[in-house]
């Protein structure tokens, strides 16, 4: 449940359509809802905006159904499945139907959205560096769009070349956040960081040689960035950067 379906939950209080009984009946499954193998949190978009997702990997595909099963009985906002199996949207979906599904992986994994957010206005813009990154782009774009957003994508702008990403200069520009993900040794961000003046957050990539300790050396270079207030998220944490850029605009 988040903040608007609260105040419908009141306002139907109010004006006699909901009686009192009836909202502390559906009250009482906040915060939580305790399905045994899992506690489900109704109550984290009131305190941060952007609901609980559901990580598919080590679960089975019957518990990720039932998850976004519960998520879904309460009013509120986008619904998400990610780093699905086949199997796992497979259950879920057939469970659940109508969830979008977005792969974003080689391995066959999906982000899978329900009920996606009303269109905000805010122009947010995810760079990648490399071909190889795009996996993990795909997983943030995905997330994004649930969230509301409509965010514009430049592929391959990578350092070795960095006359592409100048060609974009003005997208750049005119976003009010980007998403930078890149791997090797995750030099675009610190790029993109000393040119772009809206909020940026990195996303190392496991993309790399054998120096890139798949994706250590990408994190600890964004970490280390010298364009200050840039903000780091995990290794391959496509929706993790996502979730961040909802929590930071309207």
């Amino acid at each position: 449940m988040d903040e608007p379906a609260l105040r419908r939950l009141l306002a139907d209080v109010s004006s006699g359509t909901c009686s009192p009984d009836e909202a502390v009946s559906r009250l009482r499954r906040l915060p939580f809802a305790d399905l045994g193998f899992a506690r489900v949190d109704h109550h984290r978009a009131l305190r941060q905006r952007t609901g609980e997702a559901v990580y598919g990997p080590g679960k089975s595909p019957a518990q990720c159904a039932s998850l976004v099963a519960e998520l879904l009985a309460e009013p509120g906002g986008p619904v998400l499945l990610t780093r699905a199996s086949p199997a796992q949207v497979e259950a879920a979906t057939a469970r659940n139907p109508g969830g979008l599904v977005t792969e974003v992986g080689a391995e066959s994994l999906a982000l899978v959205s329900w009920r996606p957010a009303a269109e905000r206005a805010a122009r947010i813009l995810v760079v990648t560096a490399g071909t190889a990154d795009i996996p993990v782009a795909r997983e943030c774009e995905a997330a994004l769009v649930a969230f509301g957003y409509r965010p514009g994508v430049l592929v391959d702008c990578g350092v070795a070349g960095v006359h592409r990403l100048l060609a974009s200069i003005e997208e750049i520009d005119s976003a009010d956040a980007v998403v930078v993900v890149a791997g090797m040794e995750g030099a675009l961000a610190s790029v993109v960081g000393g040119v772009a003046a809206a909020p940026v957050v990195a996303v190392p990539t496991s993309a790399g040689y054998g120096a890139g300790l798949e994706g250590v050396t990408a994190l600890l270079a964004m970490l280390a960035s010298c364009a200050a207030g840039v903000c780091v998220v995990g290794i391959d944490n496509g929706f993790g950067a996502a979730a961040a850029i909802a929590r930071m605009l309207p």
